[in-house]
């Protein structure tokens, strides 16, 4: 539970920052970049827990990390706190955290569209539009194809599905047949 409440707080503090210099996404996508290195890097995850190293080489590694994925100055000096503070190990669940705050802080939601079929550009695009007048927010759709559905779409938006799938209506029927 700490850990939720200091990854929401490095989190909020960023996304003001970044509101304040409007750079929101592009912090988004530098954080993501730099989380993504460290999700893929078990060795750049030990280097960072190891107290054997000390202080100042784990600043001179992020340093480098930072200029090798051309960080804002913002970001780079953030991320040089985390050192500081002996955070990095937060720094997944705080990324994690500063997406949602961004997104809600720019009307953003990123729902997960499962189909059975691959959709063409068009049938996305009008998706998507139905969404963005349904929940009056911009909508950036994740589209994964899943053939147990048989047919049909499942949109998936925070804690809200959405069910329109040719199993979920062939369950439905099937229910209503068994009951009489």
């Amino acid at each position: 539970m700490i850990n939720n409440a200091l990854a929401k707080r490095y989190a909020k503090a960023l996304v003001q920052l970044g509101s304040e210099e409007g750079l929101i996404d592009r912090f988004r996508d530098e954080l993501a970049t730099v989380d993504g290195l460290f999700k893929a890097n078990k060795e750049l995850r030990a280097v960072f827990a190891d107290p054997a190293l000390t202080l100042e080489q784990k600043k001179a590694i992020m340093k480098e990390l930072v200029a090798k994925t051309a960080c804002s100055e913002l970001v780079g000096n953030f991320l040089l706190l985390l050192v500081d503070k002996n955070r990095v190990a937060f720094l997944g669940q705080i990324v994690q955290t500063y997406q949602q705050l961004s997104d809600e802080f720019t009307g953003v939601i990123r729902p997960v569209i499962n189909t059975a079929f691959p959709l063409d550009a068009a049938q996305v695009a009008a998706i998507q539009g139905a969404l963005e007048k349904k929940t009056g927010k911009k909508v950036v759709p994740q589209v994964v194809v899943d053939a147990s559905l048989l047919g049909g779409l499942v949109t998936q938006i925070g804690d809200i599905a959405y069910d329109n799938s040719v199993k979920t209506q062939l369950k439905q029927i099937k229910d209503i047949l068994q009951k009489g």
